[in-house]
């Protein structure tokens, strides 16, 4: 590796307040080139204006905190700092200043994990599948999650229920278009249509977070309003217009399908003697005998 040593760098006590910094620890300056990006990182969002003012910042003042890399065979892989390695390829930086760190496995991710989650540099779905990414792989629980990580218990779990969103909604919360606090007012619909709906409300109309909550409240109520044959009738009128469309699509015609109690009928259209032998050969398969 062409990694030469540096003057040692100050403030990784602020980058990283639960890892100890050792007494004359060496900043490395390596290639840009021999470091690559933790394919496991947390963060996979990244704002390309805010990254280019950063950037811009690098051009000016260098970078103030080294990255945190581990080794690897092909060169150095990061820790911490991925954001500022993308921000120094902007600003056309060719070297680096890194500390390398014997990390592996919980402790990298967990080191990761922290220094995002104290800049605030995670969106709220990152920082639920970094939790669960802690809870899967490395077998920890709620509890143990939380007290690595600085949280409570409860704001550890109410993170992780941002997993139940919809894919499509997930994105909009990775997108920075959604909160964690809407996404909490979507997840309070048992109907993954009314969480569709309720999506496309706050996109459209930009609600705040209360008003979302206060439109999922109001159409829980009224669901529990509902009894079971209020709904049973609205499933039978939905299966209804299935069919009878499926029915003009069959036919090449109009038709109609009226109920009133147990008993109904069923219109079908026709617009000439023709098109009435067309319409019965259809329904019959061929010509009446």
């Amino acid at each position: 590796m062409g990694a030469k040593r540096v003057a040692l760098g100050k403030g990784l006590g602020a980058l990283l307040p639960e890892v100890e910094q050792e007494e004359g620890r060496t900043i490395v300056s390596c290639g840009i080139e021999e470091v690559f990006p933790n394919r496991g990182q947390p963060r996979r969002y990244f704002d390309e204006e805010k990254l280019q003012e950063l950037a811009d910042s690098i051009k000016k003042k260098g970078i103030l905190e080294p990255l945190i890399v581990r080794r690897r065979e092909e060169g150095y892989e990061i820790i911490v700092g991925e954001r500022r390695w993308r921000a120094a390829q902007k600003a056309g930086l060719k070297e680096v200043p890194v500390i390398v760190k014997e990390a592996e496995g919980v402790e990298a991710l967990e080191m990761s994990l922290i220094e995002n989650l104290q800049r605030e540099n995670l969106n709220p779905l990152e920082e639920a599948e970094g939790y669960q990414r802690l809870v899967e792989e490395f077998g920890l629980s709620q509890e143990e999650v939380a007290a690595r990580v600085g949280k409570d218990r409860t704001t550890v779990a109410n993170t992780l229920r941002l997993l139940r969103l919809l894919p499509e909604i997930r994105q909009y919360l990775l997108q920075g278009q959604l909160s964690a606090g809407h996404a909490r007012a979507i997840l309070s619909l048992d109907s993954e249509e009314r969480q569709k709906e309720l999506c496309g409300l706050i996109l459209q109309r930009g609600l705040s977070v209360r008003e979302a909550e206060a439109f999922a409240k109001q159409w829980t109520k009224r669901r529990r309003r509902e009894t079971p044959s209020d709904r049973d009738r609205e499933a039978f009128k939905v299966q209804l217009q299935a069919l009878q469309e499926a029915l003009m699509r069959r036919l090449g015609t109009k038709v109609q399908i009226s109920t009133k109690g147990n008993r109904g009928k069923v219109e079908i259209e026709y617009y000439s003697s023709e098109d009435l032998e067309r319409i019965v050969e259809t329904i019959l398969g061929g010509k009446p005998e």
